[in-house]
């Protein structure tokens, strides 16, 4: 399909996830990782990148000259980022604004030099946080639900769609990412560059290294497999907030797919995730860790909402399954078992990391 991939943050989780399963699939393609490591965990995916046939590249986003290749590629997958929501909350934002922004202007100019195709992976963060915050919740013994009482366009039964109203703050992770959605659609427009943007809910599957601001299904179960503490923080202190996954192979079906028709979804902007069927609170992903490894930790419970939250954000995902009849494969249980085999496998290496 393409003989020369570049693959932003590629020795991140999602990176390195579909560099992987790309060069499965494509053996014939030139797959590059072009990734800085700053995320702690990255260095584990280098054997596996090179054993698979992937080339790695040390660089940086921020830097141009970085981006400067033998081979251009023909097509880039920008999954390089800064992925914490409070990044700059209590800090300067300066790494923030200048990887996920500047990078993306970096990569652009890449993609506008070559003529390359690009899938730009943003966030369902562009969604305003208070706007979220507003919106009616009813509660339910083990999580809160969208109220059908709401009057706010692109909120329904199935979820946020992309018709969600963007005005008002969102974080300067979510803005970052936002404005680098329009300034994909410009060099689309402007430049005939072919783009398409997916605005991603949580991604989760074996090799992320979870923290508590980024990867938290696989912090979830790695704490029930380790041993620790984990917390339940705000709307009560309760657990009931909600979410919803997808697995990082099942977003990998999606691009294949999208990328095999590119020239209809050029432009597009799609929301993808889990959808109503992946959703789940921190309280039911607690039982469902509970159940998988037969032990129980201590969860503390801190009522006080932290900046940047919200309680509630499942994606409505009718736009893209519609366009492409896609539908994710893989179950909640599905999921989190794979995550357990693969932290149960790799302990000696993982424990350092997600304990």
């Amino acid at each position: 399909m393409y003989d020369n991939i570049l693959i932003t943050g590629g020795a991140g989780f999602v990176g390195s996830n579909l560099a992987l399963l790309w060069k499965h699939d494509f053996p014939e393609s030139r797959v590059l990782a072009l990734d800085n490591l700053k995320r702690r965990g990255a260095e584990l995916n280098l054997p596996r990148l090179r054993n698979a046939g992937v080339e790695y590249i040390h660089g940086d986003i921020r830097n141009p000259e970085d981006l400067e290749l033998e081979s251009p590629p023909d097509l880039v997958l920008e999954c390089s980022a800064e992925p914490s929501v409070l990044a700059g909350y209590d800090s300067s934002p300066a790494y923030l604004i200048n990887t996920n922004l500047m990078g993306t202007v970096n990569c652009l100019e890449l993609v506008r030099k070559h003529q390359a195709d690009i899938v730009f992976l943003s966030t369902s963060r562009v969604y305003p946080i208070q706007t979220i915050n507003q919106l009616l919740y009813r509660e339910e013994a083990t999580r809160l639900a969208l109220d059908n009482g709401s009057t706010i366009s692109g909120v329904s039964e199935f979820g946020f769609s992309e018709e969600f109203p963007l005005a008002g703050p969102r974080s300067l992770y979510g803005t970052t990412k936002l404005s680098s959605e329009l300034l994909l659609t410009e060099y689309i427009d402007m430049y005939g560059v072919r783009g398409i943007i997916n605005r991603c809910g949580v991604l989760t599957g074996p090799w992320q290294m979870g923290k508590v601001d980024q990867g938290v299904i696989v912090l979830w179960m790695a704490r029930h497999i380790f041993g620790g503490q984990l917390s339940y923080i705000g709307y009560g202190g309760l657990g009931k907030q909600v979410r919803d996954i997808l697995h990082v192979a099942d977003l990998y079906d999606l691009l294949k797919q999208q990328l095999r028709s590119i020239d209809v979804h050029n432009g597009e902007i799609y929301n993808v995730g889990g959808g109503v069927p992946l959703s789940l609170s921190l309280a039911e992903l607690t039982d469902l860790c509970q159940q998988i490894t037969d032990r129980q930790i201590p969860i503390d419970h801190i009522p006080e909402t932290r900046d940047a939250d919200i309680p509630y954000y499942v994606s409505d995902c009718r736009k893209i399954c519609s366009a492409t009849g896609w539908q994710p494969k893989r179950s909640l249980r599905e999921i989190l078992e794979e995550i357990s085999c693969w932290i149960e496998e790799h302990a000696a290496q993982l424990k350092p990391l997600l304990s």
